[in-house]
């Protein structure tokens, strides 16, 4: 490990110290802060901005658990009934509820609850945003002879380029990679973003053995992975097979967290992605995982 990089920090959102939805096993979840997508159907988009330190937050907090002081914005966490009106008023998507931690900090917290734990999982927001803290901290936890059995796994929406994953993948187990639209055009709506790096990132990775779940988000009316009869789209199908046996899991958009013209958007149904599910299927895509509650 390179000197120092036991200090490297990064803003974190929030730290779970065990999640059984994020990857295999019993896991702790690191949510670090910022995203690099705008996806209008964010179920966390508090994630995805930076506190710019406007102190717009300040006078709501009803438990004076925010303060603006020399012109930055304070959490006082003892204080705050994370009643979340912070969140709500933010105008930059950010969150005043964060705080810098470092690789020794969210070592301890892994020994802490390590007997209980399969592995991490570093998500987002966007966690690649933050690489050389998700660099640090998995080349840690390999080099870590009490650590090195728990698996790192990253949540990530696919965007980072060929050259950041080449830096990631000696200490990465596994990506859960996000595919929310197959036309560029209807990926860009759904993300603010194009495809192009989302595919290379999944060519790449599965190319390696290191993409752990691909994950389709079916938004009624917005997503294009079946064609007008239903079936699966024909590019779509060849991209995904060309991938080989990599696991697929669905998800159907839901509007709780939402904000925006999201909420008027219609929420998937079970037969919708019981539909999807049979066209993948049907194309030979094994292995594919429907949302346990829909």
């Amino acid at each position: 490990m390179e000197p120092g990089s036991i200090t490297r920090t990064a803003l974190v959102s929030r730290l779970l110290p065990f999640s059984c939805v994020d990857g295999p096993g019993n896991r702790l979840v690191l949510f670090l802060q910022g995203c690099n997508f705008r996806c209008p159907g964010c179920h966390n988009p508090h994630t995805i901005g930076l506190c710019d330190h406007c102190g717009d937050c300040v006078p709501g907090c009803p438990s004076g658990a925010l303060r603006l002081h020399q012109g930055r914005v304070s959490w006082q966490q003892d204080l705050c009934t994370h009643c979340d009106r912070c969140l709500d008023g933010c105008p930059r998507q950010a969150s005043p509820k964060t705080e810098s931690m470092s690789v020794a900090e969210v070592l301890a917290q892994l020994r802490r609850y390590g007997p209980l734990l399969t592995g991490i999982t570093v998500s987002g927001g966007e966690a690649t945003t933050q690489l050389p803290f998700v660099v640090a901290l998995f080349t840690a936890i390999k080099q870590a002879p009490d650590l090195a059995h728990l698996s790192c796994l990253l949540d990530s929406n696919g965007s980072l380029a060929e050259t950041g994953w080449q830096r990631l993948l000696p200490v990465l187990d596994g990506a859960m990679i996000d595919l929310k639209g197959w036309r560029d055009s209807v990926h860009h709506a759904l993300t603010g973003q194009g495809r192009e790096r989302v595919l290379a990132s999944l060519q790449l990775l599965a190319s390696r053995g290191k993409l752990s779940e691909l994950r389709l988000l079916h938004v009624p009316g917005r997503t294009d992975f079946l064609d007008g009869s239903g079936e699966l789209d024909e590019g779509l199908a060849r991209f995904l097979q060309g991938l080989g046996p990599v696991p697929i899991r669905l998800n159907g958009f839901r509007r709780h967290g939402v904000r925006g013209g999201a909420l008027d958007w219609r929420e998937a149904t079970r037969p919708e992605l019981e539909s999807l599910a049979k066209a993948l299927i049907a194309k030979g895509l094994g292995s594919v995982a429907l949302p346990a509650i829909c």
